[in-house]
């Protein structure tokens, strides 16, 4: 039986509805609810719902590595901690440079120095700082380089593992992305097992299409037999689109996920 809880992203699913909509009949449905930018959010409103929201995305605009990228992740990392409270949001998602609405890395990178690395360590550990001082987590996801995210620094699974493991506070954890880490390195089974002490939430989705479970190659079946072997207690969050009807998603997913 598995111990671990499902969510699912409202900025996927049922986006023929108001956004407060989609997140009520997630709700009404049993699922945490994840959401990204909370600026565009009528925070109260979706807290109201009686959702619960499993995390939303930690900083507005900035960067891990140019100085002032660096500020401004800082600032509006600490912006983000305080709407959280009003959803009662206990994760902050952050990635490895700053996203356009387009999910595009704003500054490209095709590698970093190990200066860099240095500066991206710093200002992490300054925000597990920020998320202790808050009682929140932040969580750094890893992304795909080939498909959706190119040029983006930090970006695979084994640098945010790195990236996790040298800043060493359990208030900066992994979200561990599947559907990325399928595309750029594979070897799930593995890297799950590898990262497992660092995970603050698993992301999920099928590949290629980036849909429900069931839609592409990955066998989410052992994904989720492993979890409960390795005794998993967090989040799973289907954060794909769906192949079809979205309730007929969210019931694959789940199916999968049993």
């Amino acid at each position: 039986m598995a111990n671990y809880r499902l969510a699912a992203s409202a900025e996927m699913l049922f986006t023929e509805l108001p956004f407060v909509e989609r997140v009520q009949h997630i709700h009404n449905r049993g699922f945490e609810v994840e959401i990204w930018d909370w600026t565009t959010k009528d925070l109260p409103a979706l807290a109201a719902t009686g959702a619960t929201f499993s995390s939303m995305t930690g900083y507005i605009e900035g960067d891990l590595l140019e100085e002032d990228g660096i500020a401004r992740l800082l600032e509006t990392a600490l912006l983000s901690l305080e709407a959280s409270t009003i959803i009662d949001a206990p994760r902050l998602n952050l990635h490895g440079t700053g996203l356009d609405s387009n999910g595009q890395s704003i500054r490209k990178r095709d590698s970093v120095t190990a200066a860099e690395w240095s500066t991206a360590k710093d200002t992490l550990s300054k925000l597990a700082d920020l998320g202790e001082k808050h009682g929140k987590q932040f969580t750094l996801e890893n992304l795909n380089l080939a498909v959706d995210h190119p040029g983006t620094p930090f970006a695979r699974a084994e640098d945010t593992i790195a990236l996790v493991e040298a800043v060493n506070n359990p208030h900066l954890a992994l979200n561990l992305d599947l559907y990325h880490a399928q595309i750029g390195e594979g070897n799930l089974v593995e890297l799950l097992r590898r990262a497992f002490p660092l995970i603050g939430e698993i992301q999920v989705a099928d590949v290629p299409g980036r849909c429900e479970p069931g839609t592409g190659e990955i066998n989410y079946r052992r994904i989720a037999t492993e979890l409960k072997s390795l005794g998993y207690t967090g989040v799973v969050g289907l954060e794909g689109w769906a192949s079809g009807d979205s309730d007929a998603a969210l019931d694959a997913f789940a199916d999968f996920f049993a």
